[in-house]
């Protein structure tokens, strides 16, 4: 919205809280403050989309609070030791260490592709060894965890209300299902917080000897660090609810009493439908050509405009309706729990897509007139308040239409394993076996560009080509189909890791919603 308009006051924020499995009205412990921690990835390989999805959402939520004019604290970790980093570097004959970092990089680069704001702070596990350790020590001096051959595992049995977030009883969690029963743990649900030293692999000093820590204690200690026992939100993907974010509840409680976390926030997992990829390849450029061509038609007009400044001026009343509707649509929805794929697919935001389109035209007329009218201001207001919805979002268009367009081609190209010339003489070769009535010829030429990516279009007496989804047999390549035929092109490979994050959230394929009950 407008500056002046989130300087209001704050609407109501209602949110999906997994601890008491409804939605409530979000108020901060300190008013006007907000902190939130994210657990983030396992440093070991590429991020792939569900993680963009995690991250993507989250960036909403930041995003939403910052507009609501909360000072945020967003913490995102990283965890650069684990069991699978170690088994990466060894499989690859490189430093665990080196490995991870240079996948935290990658993260990092991906997030930036995606448009995601960057978090307040980005720690990493490595480097918070001695909060680690210092919490552990606390944990084992309330008599919550104990330490056998240089281990050391939480006692569960200690943690009264444990599985008070997944809502499983701890008689449920039957050992020796998926990892073999640790006979020297006092109960077989019992984890680690401090793993012994193994010959060859990283290891930090520590009372109970060298070693490293166990997976669920880094998230509790570097929130702790930086938020405090006590902070607002805790977010993660569906899956981190249990073992996870459950022994993080356990932990951080056994280290201090005053311990809580107000919101418990998850997003769901991605899900594959090749009909809705295609949809949202169309969406993506309309609003990025609608705003295009707004802003052209709007630039002879762009120095009255802003001399204009705050002072009144007209808007016509079709334009004030569209502003009050969006505007409403707006507050409702992202209030309700972000529900983005409602607003942006919703009736008002695509009303005010379509106002503008529809009143360029005649607003050409006035272009070549130079003279400035209501209408002029009228589009101008209905561009800004759709600009300001997908900044919000963090969906606003970085480059234009036509040069997202030029990155299409030439990664097709790459794809495809051709050249622009090459395609040019393709299309010289079907429109003369069209000319002599050699059609199966043509069709060839076309059915085979198309398998490869590129897409052959006739207007007129013209020929274009623009990229598409490789065609094979008649039928859409598979979503893994497509990104396999890509990776013959790192380059390839990124790019479409990063259009693929912003076409699902352009189009609201990606529910934002945090609320379990909204989650596939």
């Amino acid at each position: 919205m407008e500056e002046a308009e989130s300087k209001k006051k704050k609407a109501e924020f209602r949110l999906y809280n997994a601890m008491s499995k409804t939605v409530e009205v979000f108020e901060p412990i300190v008013p006007g403050k907000v902190g939130m921690y994210v657990c983030g990835v396992t440093a070991y390989d590429l991020s792939h989309i569900g993680h963009a999805r995690a991250a993507v959402v989250f960036d909403v939520l930041f995003r939403y609070l910052l507009h609501l004019d909360y000072e945020v604290t967003y913490v995102r970790n990283f965890t650069d030791i684990d069991d699978k980093i170690i088994k990466r570097a060894n499989d690859l004959g490189e430093d665990p260490l080196s490995l991870s970092n240079r996948f935290c990089e990658e993260y990092v680069a991906d997030m930036k592709n995606l448009g995601c704001l960057p978090p307040t702070h980005q720690p990493r596990v490595t480097e918070h060894m001695e909060n680690i350790k210092n919490m552990i020590t606390q944990i084992m001096e309330n008599g919550c965890a104990y330490a056998v051959d240089g281990d050391v595992n939480f006692a569960v049995d200690k943690s009264p209300n444990y599985g008070q977030l997944s809502g499983r009883k701890l008689e449920d969690n039957r050992a020796g299902e998926r990892i073999a029963v640790d006979l020297r743990k006092q109960n077989p649900a019992d984890f680690a917080l401090w793993k012994a030293a193994k010959e060859g692999e990283p290891s930090w000093d520590s009372p109970w000897g060298p070693g490293r820590p166990g997976w669920h204690i880094e998230c509790s200690a570097m929130s702790a660090h930086y938020l405090s026992f006590k902070f607002d939100i805790h977010g993660g993907g569906s899956d981190l609810i249990f073992p996870h974010h459950e022994n993080e509840l356990a932990q951080s409680s056994a280290a201090s009493s005053d311990s809580k976390v107000n919101f418990w926030v998850h997003n769901g997992h991605v899900t594959n439908n090749q009909l809705k990829m295609s949809k949202s390849l169309g969406n993506f450029f309309t609003i990025r050509q609608t705003l295009q061509d707004c802003e052209v038609c709007l630039s002879p007009f762009q120095e009255r405009l802003a001399k204009s400044g705050k002072k009144p001026v007209q808007i016509a009343g079709e334009a004030q309706t569209c502003l009050t509707k969006l505007q409403e649509e707006f507050n409702d929805k992202l209030s309700d729990d972000l529900n983005t794929s409602q607003l942006v697919t919703g009736r008002k935001f695509n009303e005010a897509l379509k106002y503008i389109t529809l009143n360029l035209k005649p607003l050409k007329i006035w272009q070549k007139q130079k003279q400035m009218s209501p209408l002029v201001h009228s589009i101008a207001a209905v561009g800004r308040e759709v600009e300001s919805v997908l900044r919000i979002l963090g969906l606003l268009p970085t480059c234009s239409y036509d040069e997202v367009l030029q990155q299409l081609r030439e990664r097709a190209l790459v794809r495809a394993g051709l050249k622009a010339e090459d395609v040019v003489r393709l299309i010289e070769e079907r429109t003369s076996a069209r000319k002599n009535e050699k059609f199966g010829i043509s069709d060839k030429i076309r059915a085979d560009l198309a398998a490869k990516g590129i897409a052959l279009m006739d207007e007129g007496k013209e020929t274009v080509w623009k990229p598409c989804v490789p065609v094979v047999q008649g039928k859409w390549v598979g979503f893994v189909g497509w990104v396999r035929a890509s990776v013959d092109s790192w380059v390839a490979f990124k790019w479409i890791y990063r259009f693929i994050g912003w076409f699902r959230r352009v189009t609201g394929l990606v529910d934002h919603s945090t609320s379990m009950k909204k989650q596939p």
